[in-house]
């Protein structure tokens, strides 16, 4: 919408709702759920029927996408409206398809900056939590993902747009891998639903991050160099042709890194928050048409790619929060076929945020 000042006028625009019938909803989802996934599907519905918020507590590939869609059905054959809002735009991006494949016969929208506008009524919304602007009243329940993502965890103004796009008496539920103590004691606070799921829902344990180090990484970077175990870790893996993911700090190192990469082999390429062709690139690693992606934290969460390996640079930069570290192990062994993958925290020093990092994941690899 841009800039608005309080002495603009602002139309608020209320049509008619088209709903829904039973018969023309189609759900085409024929998977299983585990008997973790199950419960926790179960008690998501039962919160969103008794009209009570719930948090969804589950690590990096346990399925929390497949956990929604049975209450998401139940919701949409008898005519309700339903947002699923998401911080970050991948996540967007990644989730419409598979939301699509799934809900037939019914009008599904995606919003997010740069999304082709559409002025035809959705019963289903996935959109960015900036996209939320946009409603006021329209959603009959809430589904925010990723809720401890930036910058929604930060930016209290994307929280008051979750609670004004819904209706007033609707039901959010949160769901994440790694919720913030904020949002944990709200839950307990305010006594909301609660899943937890410990496990990956293929049943093997979370890769584990190893730490190495990568001693003035920077210095290097500035002399037109790779450090050499960095080096040596991507050539291993266009050896044995794993895709990858390198997160760096910062993206002037990664744009001064970037080429240098690209010596190793040329479809190697970088991407960023303002990056306009993030979603092609990223799409081109999955096609394998590329060996692997530079980024930022942008990539850190949503992104589901079979067999990736993931190397972070800088892994005690104060921008990779625990949480992050978390989130980015997560994207590594998340495919039945490769459940296992290698994730190193590349350091000039250990910091309390990795050592907090990987003892979070060995202690959800002790739960059963």
């Amino acid at each position: 919408m841009g800039r608005m000042c309080s002495c603009d006028e602002l139309i608020l625009w209320k049509t008619t709702e088209t709903r829904k019938s039973k018969s023309q909803v189609q759900f085409t989802w024929d998977g299983n759920l585990t008997p973790h996934q199950q419960k926790a599907a179960d008690e998501l519905a039962q919160s969103i029927s008794q009209g009570r918020n719930h948090l969804v507590h589950a690590v990096c590939g346990a399925g929390k996408t497949e956990i929604l869609f049975a209450a998401i059905y139940d919701l949409l054959k008898v005519g309700k409206r339903v947002c699923v809002a998401t911080p970050r735009t991948d996540v967007v991006l990644e989730l419409y398809p598979r939301f699509q494949q799934v809900f037939q016969k019914i009008t599904t929208h995606a919003l997010y900056g740069g999304a082709e506008n559409n002025a035809e009524f959705a019963q289903l919304v996935l959109a960015t939590t900036h996209q939320l602007y946009r409603f006021e009243h329209a959603f009959d329940v809430m589904i925010v993902d990723e809720a401890d993502a930036f910058p929604y965890n930060y930016d209290e103004a994307l929280q008051r747009a979750v609670m004004k796009a819904k209706k007033a008496d609707a039901p959010i539920a949160f769901v994440t891998a790694t919720p913030s103590n904020k949002l944990l004691l709200q839950q307990n606070r305010e006594n909301w639903g609660y899943s937890f799921i410990a496990r990956r829902y293929h049943g093997h344990a979370l890769p584990v991050p190893r730490f190495q180090s990568l001693w003035n990484y920077e210095r290097a970077f500035q002399k037109n160099k790779i450090p050499q175990k960095l080096q040596k870790w991507v050539k291993q893996r266009i050896q044995e042709n794993e895709p990858f993911f390198i997160f760096f700090p910062t993206i002037e190192l990664m744009e001064q890194a970037t080429s240098l990469f690209q010596k190793l082999d040329s479809t190697i390429e970088s991407v960023h928050s303002e990056d306009p062709d993030r979603k092609e690139k990223v799409l081109q690693l999955r096609n394998e048409q590329r060996k692997g992606l530079l980024t930022t934290t942008i990539l850190e969460r949503g992104i589901t790619i079979k067999n990736i390996q993931v190397a972070v640079v800088g892994a005690g930069n104060p921008v990779f929060t625990s949480s992050a570290l978390i989130q980015i192990s997560g994207r590594v062994g998340r495919n039945v076929q490769y459940p296992t993958g290698d994730i190193v925290f590349f350091h000039h020093g250990i910091t309390m945020e990795m050592d907090r990092a990987r003892n979070k994941i060995l202690e959800m690899n002790r739960h059963e």
